[in-house]
């Protein structure tokens, strides 16, 4: 039988770092743009009280499409492209720490641990007050009636664009809350991704060797990658759903406390409150995690320094 060969990882010092943040940006907004309709559907279940706006993930989409169009599953989109910056900030926090780690630890859990907790970290400072605005955002039309702040009347009913509808919530805000509201939920957050990206990376990891192991020898290391992004994703999801529903509730309703919140589910709507957005969450994440995958993978294979390339095999 032929040996497997080990899934191999190309780090940090093997990149070109000019191809590595071109292909970057590019990859970064098209997972966005793919993943965003799954991404407010969750929100929107998540502040829901019970039942009583939707159903389920698919009750959601169909309401929102029926009475919304597909402009009500972008709302706030073009607020979530500032991410862009947190999603390089990202990636390169995971990879310098990643090599940093390595001075001290080869064990590729260790490194995928610290290194993702780390990156969301630096991540999530950026990435806060672009959720607390585009999330508002979120909550219009069906949903307006869960979150404090409310597009007025004629810029909605006009479809104003982009900017009007942004500027109006960043100002009503900012005149309730001052610029602490833009990180109102900051903590939850942190609870809620740094877990889910130091779970993340580690299951990928494992997940992937587990498979290179099961899989003919001649299977391609990317096939095997995008079975098992999608695997970490649902487990990372699972683990860190509670909170990522404590964290949407404190950003949209304006809530100070995290335990306050967190108890308050737990005591209306029990241990399956939850699970609320689960599916939506696991239904965004999984595609994410193929995009992310592929794309970052073969991103990094078309970074890799050209005196490196003749020397790799897939």
């Amino acid at each position: 039988m032929q040996q497997k060969r080990n899934i191999q990882i190309i780090e940090w010092e093997d990149l070109d770092k000019r191809k590595f943040y071109s292909f970057g940006v590019f990859m970064t907004m098209t997972i966005r743009a793919t993943v965003y309709p799954a991404t407010l559907i969750r929100t929107r279940l998540q502040v829901q009280k019970g039942k009583s706006l939707y159903t389920g993930t698919y009750d959601a989409f169909r309401k929102i499409l029926r009475a919304e169009g597909l402009r009500g599953l972008y709302r706030g989109f073009m607020v979530t492209t500032f991410t862009l910056i947190s999603g390089q900030a990202y990636i390169t926090t995971y990879e310098l720490v990643r090599k940093y780690v390595s001075n001290y630890s080869k064990d590729n859990t260790v490194k995928s641990l610290v290194a993702g907790g780390s990156a969301s970290l630096v991540a999530q400072s950026i990435t806060v007050p672009i959720d607390v605005i585009s999330q508002q955002l979120m909550m219009q039309g069906q949903g307006e009636h869960l979150t404090r702040f409310k597009l007025k009347p004629t810029m909605e009913a006009t479809h104003s664009v982009f900017f009007g509808q942004t500027r109006d919530i960043i100002g009503q805000i900012f005149a309730a809350d001052g610029i602490r509201g833009f990180y109102r939920g900051y903590v939850a957050s942190l609870l809620t991704y740094i877990p889910n990206s130091a779970v993340w990376w580690p299951f990928y990891h494992f997940y992937a060797e587990q498979l290179s192991k099961m899989a003919p020898s001649n299977c391609p290391h990317l096939l095997l990658q995008a079975v098992a992004g999608p695997l970490a994703a649902a487990t990372a999801s699972t683990v860190t759903n509670p909170m990522d529903i404590v964290r949407a509730r404190v950003q949209v309703e304006g809530r100070t406390s995290v335990t306050e919140t967190f108890n308050q589910l737990i005591r209306e709507e029990g241990f399956w409150g939850m699970t609320k957005g689960l599916s939506a969450r696991i239904i965004a994440s999984a595609p994410t995690a193929i995009v992310m995958v592929v794309g970052y993978e073969t991103l990094k294979k078309l970074s890799l320094r050209p005196e490196l390339v003749d020397s790799r095999h897939w």
